[in-house]
C-alpha cells in the first residue's frame, strides 16, 4: 500500500508542478538555449497594411458598444482600408440602434439568436480582406494594436495573431479581478515563449486575426471557438503568433461567481475541445505542437485538477510514515485554509489581495470538474447567459 500510495502522491505532485510552473520553467530554459545557439531572429517587417475587416460580435452590449465603435474608430491604420463590422444577432435591447448612428460602421442584425459563431458564420461570406480581427465589444484596444497584429501576416507562416489580454487592475479589486489579472500575466508570459518555439496553443477571443481564406466552418455547438480555431489553423502548419503590443483591455467579473460561472463553460469548452482535436495528440505528426498543446492546455483541462485531489488523498495517509509528508499535509491545508480564508474575504468584500490567489486558483479547477460533469451531461449551451464585469 504504502509503495503505491508513494508512487499515486510522487506522480500527482509531478503533474501538478509541471503543468502549472514546470512547463514555464522548462519554456524559459528551451527559449535561452534556442537564443543562444539560433539566435533570436531579429525580423524587419516591411510597412504591410491590407485592407483588413474588425469583426465585434455583441449582444445586448448598450452598455458598451458606442465607446467601443469611438475606440475603433480611434484605432492607427488607414481608414479606407478599415472595415468596422459590427453582429448584433438576438440583441434585443438598443444595441443595434447605436450602432446605427455610425456611417463608418457596418451593422448586421437578425432577430434569431443562436450563438456566436453562427453570427460570425453568417457574415464571413461578405467579408473580403485578406485579414479578419476579432474582438469582443466590452474591451478596449489600444491605438497601435491593429497595426502591431497585421504587420506579422507579411510572413507567409504566419496564419494566426493572438492580442494581448489585460485586466483594468484597481486598487481595490475584488478575489475575481486579484486572481486574474495574475493569471493573465502568467498566461502572457507563456504565450510569450510558446509563440517563440513555434506556435501560441489558443487565442482568447478579446482580440485575434487570422487569414480569411483560413476561416473555416466550425460545428456550431462549439463552446470556444476562439481557441478551436486557432488551434485548426495551427493544426494545419501555420504559425499562431503573440503580439504583446496588440492589447485588449477589460474588467474583470463582476463577483467570484460571474467568473466561475465563465470558467466552468471554458472548462466544458476545453473538454470539448480535446476530444474533437484528439488527432493533435500525435507527438510523431505535430511534435513540438503536440508538446506544447498537451503540456499547456490539455494537462490543466484533464489530470490535473484530479491530481489535486489524489495528491491530498495519498498524502493524508502518507503523513502517518514520516515527519516529511507531515510536512507538506501541512503545507496544503494552508493552502486551502488559505483559499478559505479568500472566500470568507469576497464574501465580506474585505479585500486583501494575498488570500485571493489561492482561492481563484481552487475555483479555476473546481471549474474544470464542473465543466467536465456539464459537458459530459451536454447541458452548456452555446447559447450562454453573458458574465456581469466589474464597473471600469
Amino acid at each position: 500500500m504504502f509503495y503505491f500510495l508513494n508512487f499515486v502522491f510522487w506522480f500527482s505532485f509531478f503533474i501538478l508542478f509541471y503543468s502549472y510552473i514546470g512547463y514555464g520553467i522548462l519554456l524559459f530554459i528551451i527559449i535561452k538555449l534556442k537564443r543562444k545557439f539560433f539566435k533570436k531572429p531579429q525580423t524587419e517587417y516591411s510597412i504591410y497594411m491590407p485592407e483588413i475587416s474588425l469583426v465585434i460580435a455583441a449582444y445586448n452590449e448598450e452598455k458598451y458598444i458606442e465607446t467601443k465603435i469611438l475606440n475603433s474608430l480611434k484605432l492607427s491604420y488607414p481608414q479606407q482600408k478599415l472595415k468596422i463590422i459590427i453582429v448584433t444577432d438576438g440583441s434585443t435591447d438598443s444595441t443595434p440602434a447605436i450602432v446605427k448612428n455610425y456611417s463608418q460602421v457596418r451593422l448586421f442584425h437578425q432577430p434569431e439568436r443562436q450563438g456566436k459563431i453562427a453570427a460570425v458564420h453568417r457574415i464571413m461570406e461578405f467579408i473580403k480582406s485578406p485579414i479578419v480581427i476579432f474582438t469582443d465589444a466590452n474591451t478596449l484596444l489600444n491605438e497601435t494594436a491593429l497595426q502591431n497584429i497585421v504587420r506579422h501576416f507579411a510572413h507567409k507562416d504566419v496564419g494566426a495573431v493572438a492580442g494581448e489580454k489585460q485586466i483594468l487592475e484597481k486598487e481595490n479589486d475584488t478575489a475575481s479581478g486579484a486572481g486574474e489579472g495574475f493569471y493573465w500575466k502568467y498566461e502572457s508570459k507563456l504565450k510569450t515563449w510558446d509563440s517563440e518555439l513555434l506556435t501560441v496553443v489558443g487565442a482568447a477571443g478579446e482580440l485575434f486575426a487570422i487569414r480569411t481564406e483560413l476561416y473555416e466552418d466550425i460545428p456550431k455547438d462549439t463552446l470556444i471557438e476562439d481557441f478551436y480555431l486557432t488551434l485548426r489553423i495551427a493544426q494545419k502548419g501555420f504559425r499562431v503568433i503573440y503580439e504583446p503590443k496588440a492589447i485588449a483591455i477589460e474588467t474583470a467579473s463582476a463577483d467570484v461567481k460571474e467568473e466561475l460561472k465563465r470558467k466552468v463553460r471554458i472548462a466544458a469548452g476545453g473538454i470539448q475541445s480535446i476530444v474533437r482535436l484528439k488527432s493533435l495528440l500525435n507527438p510523431f505528426k505535430y511534435k513540438i505542437l503536440t508538446f506544447q498543446y498537451v503540456s499547456h492546455r490539455v494537462l490543466r483541462w484533464t489530470i490535473a485538477p484530479l491530481c489535486l485531489l489524489f495528491l491530498f488523498i495519498s498524502n493524508l495517509v502518507l503523513a502517518t510514515y514520516s515527519s516529511f509528508f507531515q510536512l507538506i499535509l501541512l503545507m496544503q491545508v494552508l493552502f486551502y485554509l488559505s483559499a478559505l480564508v479568500g472566500f470568507i474575504m469576497a464574501k465580506k468584500e474585505i479585500k486583501i489581495k494575498v488570500f485571493f490567489i489561492p482561492y481563484y486558483f481552487f475555483i479555476m479547477n473546481y471549474a474544470v470538474f464542473a465543466g467536465f460533469f456539464r459537458y459530459m451531461k451536454g447541458s452548456q449551451s452555446v447559447i450562454w447567459e453573458k458574465s456581469k464585469r466589474a464597473e471600469g
